[in-house]
C-alpha cells in the first residue's frame, strides 16, 4: 500500500510587527524554523479517517475534505509538545495535510490549503518555515480585513513572506521548555488577542519597524549573531509591552524569571519568550552551546522547575517528505 512520511521541525515565534488597527497591516510574524524538536507523520490511503490521536484526527478530517478523498490512516511517530510556543498545531496540521496528499499521489498545495486547515490566520511564520525553514518575516494581513474580530475560519490567505534568510551553520538556538502551564490557544487565545488589539499602542509598531529594517534584517542577511540577538530581544520586549495586561507582565510566568536569568549568561544573545510561552529561547554558537545549555539547566533548577533543554540548528529547508508507492 502506498504511504508517505512527513517530518518537520518546530518554530520559534519572536513576535509581531504590529498589533494596532491604526496601521495598514496587522500582525506580520517574525520567526525561525528549527531543525528540532520535530513532528513526524505517516499516512496511508483508507476508506475513513483512522488514527489514535484526537488532534491528528481533526486535521486528517480537514485534509480529506479539502483534498476530496475518502479517508486516510495517520500515525504519529514524533510529537511536538503542545501549546508551549513551538508551533505544534500548525506543524502537525500541515504535516497531516502533506502526508495525506502524498499518500494519495496528490500535491498538498500547502499555502493555498492552510486556511482550510485552520492555519495562517494570524502569523504566516509556521506555514513559511514548513515550506522552506530559515528565518522568516511575513507581511501580515490588511487591517481592513481584520478587525478585533478575525475573519470567519478559512476566510483568509496566508500572508506572503517578505524576507527569508538561511542562518549560519554554527548558530545554535537554545530552547528551554519548562514544565509549566501551557500557553494560550483556541478561544482563549482569540479572546486575549482581541483584548490586545483593542488596546495596542501604534507607536510600538513604529518602533519595531525601525528595529526590523535597521537591525534585524541586516543582521540576518549578514550573519551577525550579536546584532541579530539584540534585535530579537528588543522586538520580544516590545511585543511584551502589548501583551503585559493579558499575560501578567512583559513575559508570562515562569518564562519571565528564566529570561531574566539567561540574559545574564555571557554566551547567550536574543533571549526571549516564544509566542505565548512558556518556551524561552536564546541564540549562541557551537563553541558556547554547552555552556549556554548548562546555564539553562541551572536556571530551571534554581527556580525549582523541571523541563527540557534543547540545542537546535535553524532549519535550512522545509519539511522532509518520503513516499513509498508500495506494490504495483
Amino acid at each position: 500500500m502506498p504511504s508517505a512520511t512527513v517530518s518537520t521541525g518546530a518554530r520559534l515565534h519572536v513576535g509581531f510587527q504590529n498589533l494596532s488597527l491604526a496601521r495598514g497591516r496587522l500582525y506580520g510574524g517574525i520567526g525561525i524554523g528549527l531543525a528540532e524538536p520535530r513532528v513526524t507523520v505517516t499516512a496511508e490511503p483508507a476508506t475513513d479517517v483512522v488514527t489514535d490521536d484526537p488532534l491528528a484526527a481533526t486535521y486528517a478530517r480537514r485534509a480529506v475534505d479539502v483534498l476530496d478523498l475518502p479517508g486516510v490512516a495517520v500515525a504519529l511517530e514524533e510529537r511536538l509538545p503542545r501549546h508551549v510556543g513551538l508551533g505544534s498545531g500548525t506543524q502537525l496540521a500541515l504535516a497531516v495535510l502533506t502526508a495525506t496528499a502524498r499518500a494519495h499521489g496528490l500535491e498538498p498545495r500547502v499555502r493555498e490549503n492552510a486556511p482550510a486547515m485552520g492555519r495562517g490566520g494570524r502569523s504566516g511564520v509556521g506555514v513559511a518555515t514548513f515550506e522552506g525553514g530559515g528565518f522568516v518575516v511575513d507581511a501580515g494581513h490588511p487591517t481592513n480585513r481584520f478587525t478585533t474580530e478575525p475573519p470567519a475560519e478559512g476566510d483568509w490567505t496566508v500572508p506572503p513572506v517578505v524576507a527569508r534568510h538561511d542562518l549560519p551553520d554554527d548558530w545554535r538556538f537554545l530552547v528551554v521548555v519548562p514544565d509549566a502551564e501551557p500557553g494560550r490557544s483556541g478561544d482563549d487565545e482569540d479572546e486575549s488577542m482581541r483584548a490586545v488589539v483593542e488596546r495596542a499602542n501604534p507607536a510600538i509598531a513604529d518602533e519595531i519597524a525601525g528595529v526590523v529594517t535597521r537591525k534585524l534584517l541586516p543582521a540576518a542577511a549578514g550573519g551577525g549573531l550579536e546584532p541579530f540577538g539584540e534585535a530579537v530581544a528588543e522586538i520580544g520586549r516590545k511585543n511584551g509591552a502589548w501583551y503585559a495586561d493579558a499575560q501578567g507582565g512583559v513575559f508570562r510566568p515562569p518564562a519571565g524569571e528564566l529570561v531574566d536569568a539567561l540574559e545574564d549568561c555571557p554566551v547567550l544573545s536574543g533571549v526571549g519568550q516564544s509566542s505565548w510561552g512558556p518556551v524561552v529561547y536564546g541564540v549562541t554558537d557551537t563553541r558556547h552551546a554547552e555552556e549556554a545549555a548548562a546555564a539553562a539547566r541551572d536556571a530551571l533548577a534554581d527556580r525549582g522547575l523541571e523541563g527540557r533543554v534543547i540545542l537546535a540548528e535553524a532549519a535550512e529547508s522545509g519539511a522532509r517528505v518520503e513516499t513509498d508507492v508500495g506494490r504495483r
